[in-house]
């Protein structure tokens, strides 16, 4: 039998409860937290969002992009140690004094999986940081990322804003070695995207036009 990663739980006002088994805790639809960490980069076409296609043998919202690096908080586990992620699902030793505290939302949703209906109530820390690394330069992980890509931020903001229906990007598969010849165009659409809160991407993206690179 698989040992599944134990979760902190808490009730509405943040309370901890204690803790559980991360399936029961979508089952349940318990309170828990996550780490969310977009990154982007500043290019001479203009600053670009950097952004993950979630693994198809994931459990939750295969194949969709999703945030660049972000995971839930195993239990005992601080924000701070979350940041563990980015170099986890990217290679990209960022730490965390390198990242910009965006906000802190709390988000529920439902959905269905192999396994029967998840409830997800998350209290997510959200930050932004820059990465001046090419798509081929990251180093991907395996079970959790299939691929990474990067569009224009100001087009991805028009895009979750509804004034355009696709954008253009480009990325690179996961493989064992990527190369500047594997990077590949595609087109995206919000429906590619895993769902979150109304207006999370907007905010995020605005907050992360913001942001100023350290000197």
């Amino acid at each position: 039998m698989i040992k599944q990663e134990l979760l902190d739980i808490y009730d509405d006002q943040d309370r901890h409860l204690g803790v559980c088994e991360r399936s029961e805790v979508h089952r349940l639809g318990h309170w828990h937290h996550t780490f969310h960490c977009w990154l982007v980069r500043d290019t001479p076409e203009g600053r670009m969002l950097i952004f993950q296609r979630r693994h198809p043998g994931k459990d939750t919202f295969p194949d969709l992009y999703d945030i660049t690096a972000a995971g839930h908080l195993s239990a005992g586990e601080t924000v701070q140690q979350a940041a563990r992620e980015i170099q986890e699902e990217l290679g990209l030793p960022l730490t965390f004094a390198q990242l910009t505290p965006l906000f802190v939302l709390r988000d529920e949703s439902q959905g269905e999986t192999m396994h029967g209906t998840f409830i997800d109530r998350e209290v997510s820390s959200v930050f932004g940081a820059f990465s001046d690394r090419e798509l081929y330069e990251y180093t991907l992980q395996d079970d959790e990322v299939s691929g990474i890509y990067e569009a224009r931020l100001d087009e991805m903001t028009e895009l979750f804003a509804g004034q355009r229906d696709h954008v253009q990007a480009r990325g690179v598969h996961n493989a064992p070695v990527m190369q500047h010849n594997d990077v590949f165009d595609i087109s995206v659409t919000i429906a590619d995207f895993v769902p979150h809160q109304p207006g999370y991407c907007i905010k995020t993206f605005s907050l992360l036009q913001q942001l100023t690179p350290s000197k």
